[in-house]
């Protein structure tokens, strides 16, 4: 049988608290993941306890930044199985989501994670951030955006910000050692409305992993040529 023993052991750790409901939410989240990931690519990771700490215990930690605490528009950008948006939303309903993926085959997957979770005020978009960053019913629409998508920081900076309201934050989730790439992504975040604001290291309990948030707050409107076409920001970053 399906559990989630080690997230719920080590989500205490972290001081977070999880109810019945959430629990028995991420054990078929987690029973869903599994499923899937035979037919399409969803995961590499696909032991038990890893898939409680690596994913949903990895995401979870966002809550910690304490920029959570009213409700809140998150945008998830490059989400894939949905982390961190799902498991957020998981603990704290109090979150409107939005996840975006370039692959439809997730969001396909995402779409029936919502439905069987009973998740309300979550869509899933099957796009580029590069164009919906453009398109005036999510541009600087969302308190928080956050990837854990696989990018440098400045181009992840030109996916990400031009979501985010003035006042609001985006949440990098990256590694220990950051210094040189966030130094590299200096140019990328000013020039994009954003101004970092703030390293936060946390320990996955029941590993040797340390990983780093790093917190970009939204201080003015990105200018209307960003984000650049498809492609752009990855090939000749900021």
């Amino acid at each position: 049988m399906t559990n989630v023993d080690a997230l719920v052991k080590h989500a205490e750790n972290l001081n977070i608290s999880l109810k019945e409901e959430d629990i028995d939410k991420f054990i078929l989240y987690k029973e869903l993941l599994k499923e899937w990931n035979e037919k399409i690519n969803i995961t590499a990771i696909k032991d038990d306890e890893e898939i409680d700490i690596k994913h949903f215990l990895d995401s979870i930690t966002l809550i910690n930044t304490g920029l959570f605490n009213e409700k809140i528009r998150l945008i998830d950008i490059g989400t894939g199985g949905g982390f961190p948006g799902l498991p957020l939303k998981i603990i704290n309903d109090n979150i409107d989501l939005v996840l975006l993926d370039s692959l439809n085959k997730r969001i396909n997957f995402l779409d029936e994670v919502i439905s069987k979770l009973k998740l309300n005020n979550v869509e899933t978009i099957h796009g580029r951030a590069e164009d919906y960053g453009k398109d005036d019913n999510y541009r600087e629409k969302f308190h928080i955006a956050t990837s854990r998508a696989v990018a440098s920081l400045d181009v992840l900076s030109e996916y990400t910000l031009p979501f985010v309201k003035v006042g609001g934050h985006f949440i990098a989730m990256k590694g220990e050692d950051i210094e040189e790439e966030l130094k590299n992504a200096e140019n990328a975040i000013k020039t994009l409305g954003g101004r970092f604001k703030e390293k936060i290291l946390i320990k996955l309990p029941g590993t040797d992993i340390v990983h780093s948030l790093i917190i970009i707050e939204k201080i003015k409107e990105t200018l209307p040529k960003y984000p650049r076409q498809a492609g752009k920001p990855k090939k000749k970053p900021l």
